[in-house]
């Protein structure tokens, strides 16, 4: 069987034959490293094998064992020829993460292709996993980003709609527990866990992603693994340049959404603009030939936004370049030192305008209100060692260092000015001289992020047994200014009006026409808040027998979290995660594969938590009756009148004793995989695999008091003041707590174990259940696909490091587990629950110049829930001390699932029980242009989302308007937020 590509996609090879294993016993399987593969194959017993990479004529020979087999591990990406004693030689091309089969044994067929392999069932490894090169991403009509990519496996989700984040969601996972690594070095942000550090997108060589069942070498993550290997040089010279124009002009108007409270729109989006050009120039080559080689990549560019909502208006553009440049330096053929540095800040130029009524939803720009630039990102340094000591045994290390800056607006005029809103009409309008840019004003100290990363390793194969060993050591320092409301002081103007509020606030009954004001104060103190985290590794790939491979391994973590002074407050002692495997080459030929994993995998406790739970803070609110509207600086005429209602006047004081249970256990999950794969044809593979997961000891924040005052009462301590306690404490959900207790009232500490009865809180619950189904055509007779379903099911009482549903990214602190009332109805199917998932990608090509491509998915709604106030009659009963979670819980907005029913009372509602949200479609093409005439240059047009579909993506849940009437939400359940417009990109591309 002979396949020819197209001209149009010799892009990174040329003719490359490709040998197919056929009959061929597997050897031990080779652990492949997170920035390498490896090759491994049987040959004449004790005979010499050589491989050589294509690109940079770097040459290695080993022996092979007495029964024939040889292996090597750490082997970078690329093309290969390996060659036997008897000289004959086969061609394999070896991906990140993924064992490279090669058998001598007999004569077998090839397949002549250009640019990829034809896709053999790789029976080395158990692990769930996909790699794309830089041509296969190139060659479908993907946005240009790394999230892109991993949205094309099976089971992997858009997520983070009402977040406005473009993050993936892999089985049943929030969007805040997947791990992001560049050349081996983890860069996932560790502050919030909710982005990664970026790089130009075509300095990436390949892109691994791991959607379950990855071996103990990867841990900190519950969801997937996106692992990126950059490209290097290599003995050819290599330059080009690239631009992708994405122009506004060719964008479709975006969806506004309407607010029927109001009568008039919401979410103010279809006179927004945004354009974007990138452009970049590469190149790359030998500086000294067959041993030390340079890349580097500069991408320049120019976006430009306009955005505007009913009262401010703001736009920016950026002109920053970013650019990777990387070195490879074959010390020997044994010894191997890469070098990748990645600089991408970015630098904004922005300017903020205030709408005048007259100018309202008529998409201009009226009065500027302030001007400024401001920047984010920063820098990643990672060198790698790879030492090939013996034939049998390879040592890798890794050190790495990343530094990130946060986006941060400078000092600005009107910061004296208070905070301060209209609120009178049920609409938020800012008043007084404040600016917007500046809702709370920071210290002058960079809100920035630096991580220190090292780690080593080792693999050793020992007859049938390939052992895999290491250690990893990671600090994370994230400093966070301090901060307080412009003007020190919040205001919130209101009016007591039937239809509004029904004469209700803060509780009080007031009079028609009142007006009052509400007061918030906040100040928090600068610090540098610290996470340490360690990982030892031991695993074993034992070739049983020559078909089947089984998996064995551990792995051993440490999480660390220190406050701002330097302090530990959780500290947890080591966890052992095991992980089984194995890999059945069932007919011994690699043509069908019966595999399964079973393993636990923790999250590191993220610094977000360091931030909230132990800076020293100070939050006060108070509400007044006012007469005379407000002043030019936004401060009440006359000043403050009459207070009324309840006050709130927290003080957070960190001490390491009180923050978290002293018996705290991180974040884990189970994870089940069964998964068989079989060859169809010449050119299709089939596959059907099953997942299922469940956390295990989930940990959130407890705001809730009432139940260590009851403990307190039943054991005689008469004294005790819940004010002592921490505002909110770290615990797993469901269990005793043990904390350090004022319980006398004198500031003597004493060690409290506090019965789970006592908090009336449900363990931590989440299930995940998918069924998959893919099947992927290699290129032939002018085309290539992948085809995917799953059906799946996620439940359990909480989502995970976010909520959704609230658009609460606080990692490990989410609003969940604040009070056992936000729990009640809380079991039910979660936000990230997608039934139904279609997928479908591929390409076909015209003739030898024209390409095009698709890109389509279909997947169900999302559960709809009933969101309201908290139920707080419970708390008013009893003695006085219930009064203290009273008047902390009354300052939640609609959060939990009471809701008012029609008649205005108050009712217990079930998690999902609202219906589901519509199904979303999306499908995007391409068409690729390699002329014949121009040898070298590459033209393309994208379209993503065709049709222009903007189905709705997320919905208003909240039916109570608010906590103390019984006046319903007329938003309830319709549209806040739409999937992106079609917009068309437009690129050119030349390499020489």
């Amino acid at each position: 069987m002979k396949t020819n590509m197209s001209k149009g996609f010799k892009r990174s090879l040329t003719a490359v034959a490709v040998t197919v294993s056929l009959g061929l016993a597997a050897p031990a399987a080779m652990a492949a490293s997170n920035n390498a593969g490896s090759i491994f194959g049987k040959t004449e017993a004790g005979a010499k094998v050589t491989y050589k990479s294509k690109k940079t004529g770097v040459t290695r020979t080993v022996s092979a064992k007495a029964d024939g087999r040889f292996s090597v591990s750490s082997v970078p990406a690329g093309v290969y020829s390996v060659t036997d004693a008897s000289g004959n030689t086969r061609t394999v091309i070896v991906n990140i993460g993924s064992g490279s089969r090669v058998n001598f044994e007999k004569e077998v067929e090839k397949i002549e292709v250009t640019g990829q392999m034809f896709s053999t069932i790789d029976t080395s490894s158990s692990e769930s996993t996909a790699v794309f090169t830089a041509d296969d991403v190139f060659e479908l009509p993907l946005p240009r980003n790394s999230v892109s990519v991993a949205l094309l496996t099976p089971g992997a989700i858009q997520g983070g709609a009402n977040f406005g984040r473009n993050l993936p969601s892999f089985g049943g996972s929030s969007i805040g527990e997947n791990g992001y690594y560049i050349d081996g070095m983890d860069v996932t942000n560790l502050r919030t866990l909710l982005s990664f550090a970026d790089l130009p997108q075509d300095s990436i060589a390949q892109t691994q992603v791991k959607s379950g069942g990855y071996g103990v070498e990867f841990g900190r993550a519950l969801g997937g693994i996106i692992n990126i290997v950059t490209k290097s040089g290599s003995n050819d010279w290599d330059f080009g340049a690239a631009a992708y124009l994405r122009p506004s002009s060719l964008r479709a108007t975006e969806k506004n959404s309407y607010n029927a409270n109001l009568d008039k729109i919401g979410a103010y989006n279809s006179d927004d603009e945004f354009s974007s050009l990138k452009y970049n120039v590469f190149g790359g080559g030998p500086l000294i030939e067959d041993k030390l080689f340079f890349y580097t990549n500069i991408e320049g560019q120019k976006v430009e936004r306009d955005n505007f909502s009913r009262t401010t208006s703001y736009e920016y553009s950026v002109t920053t370049p970013n650019y990777l440049a990387k070195l490879d330096w074959y010390v020997t053929e044994n010894h191997l030192l890469r070098f990748t540095h990645i600089n991408n800040e970015t630098e904004y130029d922005r300017q903020n305008y205030k709408i005048s009524d007259a100018d309202e939803y008529k998409g201009v720009h009226s009065k500027a209100s302030s001007g400024y630039e401001y920047s984010e990102g920063g820098n990643i340094n990672v060198l790698t060692y790879t030492g090939y000591i013996t034939d049998d045994f390879t040592l890798n290390a890794m050190y790495g260092q990343l530094k990130y800056q946060y986006l941060k607006v400078p000092n600005l005029p009107g910061e004296e000015c208070a905070s301060a809103y209209d609120n009178r009409d049920g609409d938020w309008t800012p008043i007084g001289c404040w600016d917007t840019a500046k809702f709370t004003v920071a210290d002058t100290i960079d809100d920035e992020d630096e991580r220190t990363s090292w780690k080593i390793d080792g693999n050793w194969v020992i007859g049938d047994h390939t052992l895999k060993f290491g250690y990893n050591s990671e600090t994370y320092d994230a400093t966070a200014p301090g901060r307080n409301y412009s003007g020190n002081i919040y205001y919130r103007y209101l009016t007591s009006d039937a239809e509004i509020n029904g004469n209700v606030v803060n509780g009080v009954t007031l009079p028609q026409g009142q007006e009052v004001v509400r007061t918030r104060t906040f100040n928090s103190k600068s610090a540098t808040f610290t996470v340490e985290n360690t990982a030892w590794f031991v695993e074993d790939s034992w070739q049983a027998t020559d078909n089947l491979m089984i998996y064995g391994g551990l792995r051993g973590e440490t999480f660390t979290n220190k406050d701002g002074n330097g302090k530990i407050f959780i500290e947890s002692d080591q966890l052992i995660a095991p992980r089984v495997g194995f890999s059945w080459d069932m007919d011994g030929d690699s043509s069908k594969k019966l595999y399964g994993t079973f393993g636990q995998y923790y999250i590191p406790v993220a610094a977000n938590t360091n931030i909230r739970s132990t800076r020293e803070e100070v939050n006060t609110e108070d509400w007044y009756k006012i007469s005379g509207g407000w002043n030019a600086d936004g401060t009440p005429i006359g000043g403050l009148g009459e207070k009324f209602g309840t006050s709130t006047n927290d003080v957070q004081i960190a001490n390491p004793a009180t923050i978290a249970d002293k018996n705290l256990d991180p974040m884990s999950q189970l994870e089940l995989i069964v998964g068989y794969q079989q060859e169809v044809g010449d050119d299709w593979t089939a596959s059907v695999k099953f997942m299922g997961r469940s956390i295990v000891n989930g940990m959130d924040d407890f705001c809730g008091h009432d139940g260590f005052v009851k403990w307190a009462a039943d054991n005689g301590h008469d004294n005790f003041d819940p004010h002592s306690m921490q505002g909110c404490m770290i615990i797993n959900p469901g269990k005793d707590i043990t904390l350090a207790m004022d319980l006398n009232d004198d500031g003597n500490l004493t060690d409290v174990t506090t019965p789970a009865s006592y908090h009336g809180l449900p363990e931590y619950k989440r299930h995940y259940v998918g069924l998959q189904f893919e099947a992927e055509k290699a290129f032939s007779d002018k085309w290539k696909a992948n085809f995917s379903y799953v059906l799946s099911r996620t439940f359990g009482n909480a989502e995970g490091y976010v909520n959704t549903s609230l658009a609460q990214e606080d990692a490990g602190a989410t609003q969940d587990f604040d009070h056992a009332a936000f729990m009640r109805g809380a079991y039910g199917d979660l936000p990230s629950d997608r039934r139904h998932q279609f997928k479908a990608f591929g390409l076909y090509e015209i003739n030898e110049e024209l390409t095009v491509s698709f890109n389509t998915s279909i997947v169900s709604g999302t559960p709809l829930s009933c969101q309201g106030y908290v139920n707080l009659d419970g708390m008013l009963t009893g003695d006085g001390s219930t009064a203290y979670d009273y008047g902390n819980f009354k300052r939640y907005g609609a959060s939990s699932f009471y809701c008012r029913n029609e008649n205005g009372d108050k009712e217990l509602t079930k998690r999902g029980d609202q219906g589901r949200s519509n199904w979303e479609f999306n499908v995007d093409m391409g068409l690729t242009y390699s002329p014949e005439w121009s040898e070298g240059l590459t033209l393309q047009a994208t379209v993503n989302n065709v049709f222009n579909t903007q189905r709705p993506t997320f919905y208003d849940q909240q039916k109570d308007k608010a906590q103390d009437n019984a006046e319903l939400n007329k938003n309830f359940l319709s549209p806040t937020s739409y999937q992106a417009p079609r917009r068309v990109q437009l690129s050119a591309r030349y390499k020489f």
